[in-house]
């Protein structure tokens, strides 16, 4: 009888403490506090900011030399009854964040543009926020279609240097992302402006 109760109590702490390990890992996301998009003169924009912090596992892999990438995904799409969605653009963006151990600061590469930061709470907060990124061309929307767009934004493993990506199989802390589909307006602003 004791055994039995012994054994109980040692699977119910086993299972709190798996549970209690699990807990940080499921809290690894990218939470959207504001996404929007705005039809300019030439281009329909987008605008998006998140909340995040990189996982322990990733600033330790930034501090050894490794370089981490970001990388957002945008598709917009015009609904169509008769056949597939017709895609009428679609954009992708890679961030490059590396640590410079010799000038002692942080730079994020995107396109041809570099940009460096003394800490790495700037450097996280400029790649939190983005303003008017221009996703699709003006002449490609119609007034009187009907829209949705679908966007991912996420650490990029599979830029990371091979020897990494051989052992790595997505271990605890190096899964970061978000996705969202959503339906725009007539005026092409999104429907759920907080998603």
């Amino acid at each position: 009888m004791r055994r039995r109760r012994f054994v109980s109590a040692a699977s119910l702490l086993l299972s709190a403490a798996l549970l209690g390990s699990a807990a940080p890992a499921l809290a690894q996301g990218i939470e959207l506090l504001h996404l929007k998009t705005e039809k300019a003169e030439e281009a329909l924009e987008l605008s998006f900011s998140g909340r995040f912090e990189l996982p322990r596992a990733v600033e330790e892999a930034l501090m050894k030399g490794v370089p981490i990438y970001f990388t957002a995904e945008v598709s917009v799409f015009r609904n169509r009854w008769y056949w597939r969605d017709a895609r009428v653009g679609r954009v992708n963006r890679t961030w490059r964040l590396t640590w410079q151990a010799l000038t002692r600061q942080y730079r994020i590469s995107t396109g041809g543009l570099n940009q460096n930061f003394s800490s790495l709470a700037e450097a996280m907060n400029s790649l939190r926020n983005v303003n008017g990124w221009r996703v699709a061309e003006a002449r490609e929307l119609d007034d009187d279609g009907r829209y949705y767009l679908e966007f991912s934004y996420r650490l990029d493993t599979s830029q990371l240097p091979k020897p990494m990506q051989i052992g790595l199989g997505l271990p605890q802390g190096w899964a970061l992302g978000v996705e969202r589909t959503l339906s725009l307006n007539a005026d092409l602003t999104l429907r759920q402006s907080n998603p």
